[in-house]
């Protein structure tokens, strides 16, 4: 993905009149970063805070000539062009909605990032995807995609990646994942190590509760030779909850590609559970194998093997994805919003 199309934001969009951030606030960060993978997240407290914050961090990179991505809202996208002037034009920015409405999706971004600036000695990036609004199955898949970009780099990547968390509108249980989840916490200009990160469990990285389903979910098994029988059925359902024929055909595929998945790799056989909530049509889709490869659905198989595929597939498709995944029992729920 190249920096002219991940610069999807334009340079009017609406934002508030806020306190600017000192000019060279930003020679305060510490230089251990530097040269090496670090994952971090910025607590701020409201719109000037976070201003503060993450133009400092910006201007580290335009002054270095350091490539930078910045992947927030498109009202912060607004903001932040404002704040840099022109400035702004040295940053590649991207819509986080557009980019990770699906979390699932957001690794792949900062992996094309890294590698389509290979040989840099320096690279910085400033991801948001935690933000008020997001449904509960969302948030959940949010914070693990904070927990599995501490995976998803060597140490030696000199990627400085910045997670913004707003401490007047999140709840205090997300910062209190934020804090597992990062290996740095800065408040202010001050990234510090600290005691209660928790580094993902790489022998079961889905080992989760499953969250129950509705007494009423509609039931279908999985068997050789029924695939296309689930098709039918997805697809009927698909329009009954009025999605539209885009939205419909990607849930049947991706449903069918999951399925398939179990027929081959999980034992054989599966089940396949449906039902819709108060905003998505949810497919779970469960069998007896179990995914222990971390970034399974997050990268692009490659070419020299075609495992992973259905599950990167779904995550394309899908609005959403859950994988829940321990020894014998595996269920991905695939959400479509209505």
């Amino acid at each position: 993905m190249s920096d002219s199309e991940l610069d999807v934001a334009t340079s009017n969009q609406p934002a508030a009149r806020l306190e600017a951030a000192p000019r060279r606030q930003h020679q305060a960060f510490t230089e251990e970063a530097v040269g090496r993978y670090r994952h971090e997240a910025l607590l701020y407290s409201g719109p000037a805070e976070f201003l503060t914050g993450t133009t400092s961090f910006i201007r580290r990179a335009v002054d270095a000539g350091d490539p930078i991505l910045v992947v927030v809202s498109r009202l912060k996208i607004g903001m932040l062009r404002k704040e840099l002037g022109a400035e702004a034009v040295k940053v590649s920015f991207a819509d986080m909605a557009e980019v990770g409405g699906n979390p699932g999706r957001i690794i792949a971004v900062w992996r094309d990032f890294v590698q389509d600036h290979a040989g840099a000695s320096q690279l910085y990036g400033i991801g948001e995807p935690v933000e008020p609004g997001r449904s509960p199955a969302e948030l959940a898949e949010c914070q693990l995609h904070e927990a599995l970009l501490n995976v998803a780099f060597d140490a030696s990547t000199p990627l400085w990646l910045l997670c913004p968390y707003d401490l007047e509108a999140l709840a205090a249980d997300v910062i209190d994942e934020a804090h597992r989840t990062h290996p740095f916490v800065a408040r202010g200009e001050d990234g510090k190590a600290h005691g209660s990160f928790r580094p993902v469990n790489l022998a079961d990285p889905f080992a989760r509760p499953l969250p129950p389903r509705p007494a009423d979910s509609a039931y279908l098994a999985i068997q050789p030779g029924t695939l296309g029988k689930l098709r039918t059925v997805v697809a009927a359902l698909a329009q009954r909850t009025g999605l539209d024929q885009r939205s419909a055909t990607a849930i049947v595929q991706a449903v069918n590609e999951i399925a398939t998945n179990s027929l081959q790799h999980g034992g054989g056989q599966g089940e396949l559970h449906t039902w819709t909530d108060n905003q998505s049509l949810v497919c779970e889709v469960s069998d007896h194998g179990h995914i222990t490869a971390p970034l399974a659905g997050r990268l692009p198989p490659t070419t020299d093997t075609t495992h992973g595929a259905g599950l990167w597939l779904a995550n394309q498709l899908c609005d959403l994805v859950q994988i829940y995944s321990s020894p014998g029992r595996t269920a991905i729920r695939l959400y479509q919003n209505l």
